[in-house]
């Protein structure tokens, strides 16, 4: 069984689209795409489909991850395009190789999120976003299924910066002041999502935007507690692909052989 892992994107208005939305999709792509796939024992078979760590409805993404299982070996490049071809514009496949270790959730430990708030002044969020990293604690309140629910969204962030202003994308005004907002989030549980530091922000500073942030996750992967920076999650197996070189005498042998 070969096991190719993927990674996709969620832009545009695609990032309205559930978790559930992008598995239906998916599987319809699989098919049309012909792809061998390996399929789960029992009295409902489904193709063995690993999901990692999904973005929320309604956020934007550049690095969401998977890993499918095949009975027959493929090309992961010649793959990645069949499956990219076979899904709607925004549900993009941009990378894909075998997997050649274990543990790709166990690599998603930290989020790059970036936060675009329009109607706000960039000086206004950077002193915001001051007050949240100085804080020693900040207890935000989010509804879950179980009721409503307390926990501290200040100690799972790593940093919280400004960033820069970039053009305003084309569904979005021009005649405002914009803010842009870096994230860098560990994935704990609870897990801290890019709204809960936004309440945050309301708590410690009263940043309220006039409208919805737009938020893109631009990258998840291990974090490397040193440097605050997060690493490709897909480098391992590109590594692990990658052939070794030749020792000196091989290499000193290769070079007198006659051509």
């Amino acid at each position: 069984m070969q096991r190719i892992r993927l990674r996709y994107t969620k832009r545009g208005r695609l990032r309205f689209t559930s978790h559930r939305d992008f598995q239906r999709a998916f599987e319809r792509a699989l098919r049309r795409a012909e792809v061998p796939m390996a399929y789960s024992a029992g009295f409902t078979p489904h193709p063995k489909v690993s999901y990692a760590n999904a973005a929320p409805t309604g956020t934007g993404s550049e690095a969401e991850y998977l890993e499918i299982a095949l009975t027959e070996a493929r090309d992961p490049e010649t793959l990645r395009r069949l499956l990219d071809t076979s899904l709607p514009a925004g549900l993009d496949i941009v990378d894909a190789v075998e997997a050649r270790t274990s543990g790709l959730a166990d690599r998603l430990t930290a989020s790059v999120w970036e936060l675009r708030l329009d109607g706000v002044d960039p000086a206004e969020a950077e002193h915001a976003a001051a007050a949240f990293t100085a804080a020693g604690g900040v207890e935000v309140q989010r509804r879950t299924k179980s009721g409503l629910r307390t926990f501290d969204a200040r100690a799972a962030v790593v940093s919280l910066r400004t960033g820069p202003t970039d053009p305003p994308p084309a569904d979005r005004p021009t005649d405002r002041p914009c803010a842009i907002l870096r994230l860098v989030v560990r994935h704990v549980t609870p897990a801290v999502r890019p709204d809960d530091v936004l309440s945050g922000l309301r708590a410690v500073a009263d940043l309220a935007p006039p409208v919805p942030a737009a938020v893109t996750r631009l990258a998840q992967g291990l974090l490397d507690e040193e440097t605050g920076a997060v690493t490709d999650p897909l480098a391992p197996d590109r590594e692990a692909a990658a052939p070794e070189p030749p020792s000196a005498p091989a290499a000193a042998a290769a070079a007198k052989a006659p051509a």
